[in-house]
């Protein structure tokens, strides 16, 4: 198993891999030739971000038997998923703020995200391995009143894609089973969700599949599994929320109305 970070030091930014409370410095490319530098830095002296930059995130919906059958949707016959903007990430620890000129309800979304190592077209699911990189923590954050406010269009892009709404980290972790998993999110110290990664309609091999026949995808890009039941609004006028992944780590971020 190896954590992945990259940061932020003396005005530049850097990856390696995260040892403890010790990052082992790394150059060349985190998804091609990554090598040691030999320079190591303390975790408590760099400002970390989001661990990859994705030319795209695929974002599920309705990917969990649990939530399917509180709701009573029926179970999709494939993945129902939407693109959330390059420019909704931001980092671990980062405050975000709802859409500007809007009001509504913001919900947290505790889930999984896959990230993507090798350029994957058209793989199939005993392939995916070979192109997925690891696995990460993601709070897909929702404007949710946005969703339905026009009745002849359902806006999954807006209500989901505003700046900051796409908090995901702080490590990517591989050579783990994300079958083993459960996702846990902790809104103002009180867990609202804890749901089993294998409770997924479809597993993480099979997303990348079935994305990777609608459209390429790119190193360092990243699915959000989608969520399971528990997901709320939040309410306070500050609001800290924890998706934790036992066996990835903690992602923490504020939002504020």
């Amino acid at each position: 198993m190896t954590n992945w970070v990259r940061f932020t030091h003396q005005g530049k930014t850097g990856f390696g891999t995260l040892i403890k409370s010790d990052i082992i410095v790394h150059e060349g490319d985190m998804f091609g030739e990554a090598r040691p530098n030999g320079r190591q830095v303390a975790l408590s002296e760099v400002e970390l971000l989001a661990p990859t930059q994705p030319s795209k995130i695929v974002a599920l919906w309705n990917n969990f038997h649990a939530l399917a059958a509180k709701l009573k949707m029926p179970e999709p016959p494939e993945p129902l998923y939407l693109l959330k903007a390059p420019t909704s990430v931001t980092a671990p620890g980062a405050v975000v703020r709802p859409p500007a000129r809007y009001d509504g309800k913001v919900a947290y979304e505790g889930e999984l995200g896959i990230v993507i190592g090798k350029t994957c077209s058209a793989v199939s699911a005993d392939e995916a391995d070979q192109f997925i990189f690891g696995y990460t923590c993601v709070n897909d954050i929702t404007a949710s009143d946005i969703l339905n406010r026009d009745p002849t269009f359902p806006q999954w892009a807006r209500s989901k894609g505003f700046d900051g709404s796409g908090p995901f980290g702080p490590v990517i972790t591989a050579g783990i089973d994300p079958a083993r998993l459960t996702v846990r999110t902790i809104l103002n110290g009180a867990e609202r969700q804890n749901y089993p990664i294998s409770d997924m309609i479809f597993s993480a091999q099979q997303l990348v599949s079935n994305i990777s026949h609608d459209m390429t995808l790119l190193p360092g890009d990243l699915i959000a599994c989608g969520t399971s039941v528990g997901v709320g609004v939040m309410k306070e006028p500050v609001n800290t929320v924890t998706v934790a992944i036992d066996g990835i780590g903690e992602l923490t971020n504020e939002f504020r109305q």
